[in-house]
């Protein structure tokens, strides 16, 4: 019997506010709303904590539901504007924009809940940053450890 991933549940104390973090600040589009259970395009739901929780046989935690384990990755053509977005919005945000040593640049951040939220640069749009700054198709492959195929693939305009 095969078994597919589907995608990650996350817990949340507030389901106005966390939509309104996810569909508002992130622009998730919802796939399916089902009151206490929101489902998103990306692949991930969130799920109200007091509702879940029962479902799993067990009560809702009274602890903090993000604990620094778990980290949700969103991508932004330009993750410059989506700090700034996040920043003006008052999110709880880890760290500016940095550049990871393989050259994507991201932030992160913290959801009203304490969950990691990662938004970090597409790697079709690094490719196309990495060549406009002059780097030969080589040595993007050497500075992001992408397979040089894929980096021709890209250059060409094929994603």
């Amino acid at each position: 019997m095969p078994i597919k991933f589907e995608g990650p549940a996350v817990l949340v104390r507030d389901m106005k506010q966390s939509r309104e973090f996810y569909e508002g600040l992130l622009e998730q589009e919802v796939l399916g709303d089902h009151g206490p259970h929101v489902a998103y395009q990306g692949g991930f739901s969130i799920w109200l904590a007091e509702h879940a929780c029962p479902l799993l046989g067990k009560p809702a935690p009274t602890t903090p539901l993000g604990r620094d384990n778990f980290e949700l990755y969103f991508e932004s053509e330009d993750p410059e504007a989506a700090y700034r977005a996040a920043v003006e919005a008052g999110a709880d945000i880890l760290h500016e924009v940095v550049e990871q040593p393989w050259a994507q640049r991201c932030f992160r951040m913290l959801d009203p809940d304490g969950h990691i939220v990662e938004v970090g640069e597409p790697l079709p749009a690094l490719v196309r940053r990495l060549m406009r700054d002059g780097m030969t198709e080589q040595q993007v492959a050497e500075r992001t450890s992408l397979p040089l195929e894929y980096v021709n693939m890209l250059s060409a305009g094929k994603e």
